[in-house]
């Protein structure tokens, strides 16, 4: 990966910075960032629209927008602020990325993170070896798998507060209830992203909360949200703890075994499971080998798609021991497969109690 920076002062109080990533092959943008996108009116991250098959000619014309907040702790020397984010696919193997931030001393940290929310960090070619080197079925398939997806990476966005307040309000509700809390939290209570001269932000983006937002979000304001009052407890225990969970976030190195550790750390915290914290982890630290154990629907999924047949978290995890440390990888690869399980009975309607 390498970066060629240049960057000018805009006229609207903020700095802009532009550089291409470039990747050892080819790369798949839709694919890599479109599981940091929850659901389509997303208002802080959204992949463009598009049909870009990917495979060895990687995804040219695809483009992605982001918004995050920056930290002291993310960088003790650049101080804090936010960063708008624009992703363009250049070539198979080239992104183009330009960001704008609210102060000079942000440009190196944003350039940085831009290429970890890429997933310029992950590394598939010791997973290519073990599936070649075991060489049963179910490792070829998956093989054959990563052949046609060569250009899929796990993103590391940084934020893990962020993260751990959005898979929160997906706890045990459905993906239409969550959808519509988080895109609602920010199109009611988020601030609109910084814009500069050349790199303006869409109409509809909205920066994530911080804690001190969050905690002066009422109780009722959670409900007309559709979000359960043990979710939105969960959520301000996130916020008063917001200060750590920035440090230790900060301070553990992506795709490590740090990140396991963080993970048994981080569910100190009352409702924060092992579920959440995976979801979370594997968007924030690019968590290689962190299934989501406690899904309702991926040990199905993973069993039926790998031996035909159902099977629990304890099956799923023994189905992919043989593939540690790599097991969010073989998920990430099976999920993008096109496999679809046995669906029994009619789909949850949750009842709606907003109005009420």
């Amino acid at each position: 990966m390498t970066t060629t920076p240049a960057r000018l002062v805009s006229p609207v109080s903020s700095v802009t910075a532009d550089t291409v990533v470039t990747f050892e092959g080819p790369y798949d943008l839709p694919r890599t960032l479109g599981v940091l996108q929850r659901g389509s009116g997303d208002p802080a991250v959204r992949v463009d629209p598009g049909d870009f098959p990917g495979g060895a000619r990687g995804t040219p014309g695809a483009g992605a927008w982001m918004c995050q907040r920056l930290g002291p702790d993310d960088d003790p020397g650049a101080g804090q602020g936010q960063v708008l984010y624009r992703f363009d696919q250049l070539t198979a193997s080239q992104v183009r990325v330009r960001v704008a931030v609210s102060a000079e001393s942000l440009v190196h940290t944003a350039l940085n993170r831009a290429a970890m929310i890429l997933g310029a960090h992950d590394d598939w070619c010791e997973l290519e070896m073990l599936l070649d080197a075991l060489g049963d079925r179910v490792s070829l398939k998956l093989a054959s798998l990563r052949r046609q997806h060569p250009g899929l990476r796990l993103p590391a966005t940084g934020a893990l507060f962020d993260q751990l307040v959005t898979v929160t309000l997906e706890q045990k509700v459905t993906h239409e209830q969550a959808r519509y809390a988080w895109r609602n939290l920010l199109r009611r209570y988020g601030e609109r992203p910084l814009s500069a001269s050349g790199l303006a932000a869409p109409e509809w983006m909205r920066l994530p909360l911080t804690a001190e937002q969050l905690r002066a979000v009422a109780s009722w304001q959670w409900h007309s949200l559709w979000v359960q009052p043990p979710l939105s407890r969960t959520v301000q225990r996130l916020a008063h703890r917001a200060g750590t969970i920035h440090q230790l976030g900060a301070s553990t190195p992506v795709d490590t075994s740090d990140v396991e550790q963080l993970a048994e750390r981080l569910q100190s915290v009352a409702g924060i499971g092992p579920w959440t914290v995976a979801e979370a982890l594997q968007r924030s630290h690019g968590a290689a080998d962190l299934p989501a154990v406690g899904d309702y629907h991926l040990a199905h999924f993973v069993g039926e798609a790998l031996t035909g047949r159902r099977t629990d978290d304890d099956g799923m995890l023994q189905l992919l021991e043989p593939f540690r440390p790599h097991r969010q990888r073989v998920v990430r690869l099976l999920v993008l497969s096109g496999f679809r399980m046995s669906r029994y009975g009619p789909r949850l309607a949750p009842e709606d109690h907003r109005g009420r």
